[in-house]
């Protein structure tokens, strides 16, 4: 069995990262998982052609988002799902980030990661209902979090799909050009903050938080920073968009170099945010493995939320025109069968 880089840098390590990294359960369930995806001695599932009578043995994938195969397809399907919500409207694309001294605070406490959700999505919700609240107007916007920056490291941010424009309860749409980010800005700040200082409940730790919550607001005068794309006008550009930016694994092979088992170092690179400069690191392996592990999210965490028009089950919201017409579904739907990718991908 030939595996990729990955599976050889995690086998290699096996050990070095039980003891010395300390994983959460669900990392090392992942972990096993990856690595010993596609081994014929875990099973397969065996093919035979009904007229000359070859057969051909299949190994059995793992499905784990972990996995840079099975991820990738994973990430595949969700952008395809995220697609057959949308409605066929302008999209506006925004990113709620938060500041570099807020981040520790959910590495060390998970349950706090909804918060994020939480905090951006009453933003927008008071946002729409102050244009008009006798119709209580409601967009459909879908929230995904992604707690990885490009270099891999701990930076939990909210990506947001959001619809320019509302359904009211008459059923009439409204079309929204104008959002005002400095009112999202400070209202996410003020909303995340006290979010946060009402979950945690150790005195010591809330005492520490309301300290760093009053430099806060004085060092993020403006808010914390949201940025926002141009509009998606077209259904192809909402398309790319939602796999490029909503859709994607923490990395993907492409971006490994190299795996020098000697020197025991990983190379990647990365294309800069701030300029899209392109970046070669070169890393001790465990500490790639540490980078790389820490965004494994706990089990049956949603990662992705929709919200408004769609996260309800109107029978009004039914007959507003969609992005993919639903005749169209199982036709797409069929290109992303494990069967198909797998094949794509290994060739068998």
């Amino acid at each position: 069995m030939k595996r990729n880089a990955l599976q050889e840098l995690f086998r290699d390590h096996y050990e070095e990262i039980q003891y010395t990294l300390h994983p959460r359960k669900t990392e090392m369930e992942n972990i096993d998982k990856m690595i010993n995806c596609g081994d014929p001695s875990y099973g397969g599932a065996m093919y035979g052609c009904a007229e000359c009578g070859t057969l051909k043995f299949v190994p059995f994938r793992c499905h784990s988002r972990f996995c840079p195969t099975c991820g990738a397809l994973y990430s595949q399907k969700r952008a395809q799902a995220m697609s057959f919500k949308l409605i066929n409207c302008q999209h506006r694309h925004c990113v709620f980030t938060i500041s570099k001294e807020l981040r520790h605070y959910f590495l060390e406490d998970r349950d706090l990661l909804n918060c994020l959700f939480d905090a951006a999505s009453s933003v927008i919700h008071q946002m729409f209902y102050k244009m008009n609240k006798s119709q209580n107007f409601t967009p459909g916007y879908i929230l995904v979090l992604h707690t990885f920056g490009r270099p891999l490291e701990w930076n939990p941010h909210i990506h947001c799909l959001i619809s320019e424009g509302g359904v009211g309860d008459t059923g009439f749409w409204r079309k929204v050009n104008f959002f005002s980010f400095k009112y999202m800005r400070h209202a996410f700040q003020t909303a995340l903050l006290s979010l946060i200082e009402k979950r945690i409940t150790d005195p010591q730790k809330k005492a520490q938080f309301k300290r760093e919550k009053a430099l806060s607001y004085k060092n993020q005068k403006d808010g914390f920073y949201i940025y926002a794309k141009p509009t998606l006008a077209d259904k192809n550009t909402v398309a790319k968009y939602i796999g490029r930016y909503l859709g994607r694994p923490v990395i993907g092979l492409s971006r490994i170099d190299s795996y020098d088992k000697e020197k025991d170092t990983i190379i990647f690179h990365y294309n800069r945010h701030e300029d899209e400069v392109l970046v070669t690191e070169t890393i001790p392996a465990i500490e790639f493995i540490k980078r790389l592990i820490q965004h494994i999210p706990e089990k049956d965490f949603k990662m992705i939320r929709y919200y408004g028009v769609y996260g309800r089950h109107r029978e009004s919201d039914k007959k507003l025109y969609r992005l993919v017409h639903p005749s169209k579904k199982p036709f797409l739907q069929s290109f992303l069968k494990w069967r198909s990718g797998i094949l794509s991908a290994f060739g068998y």
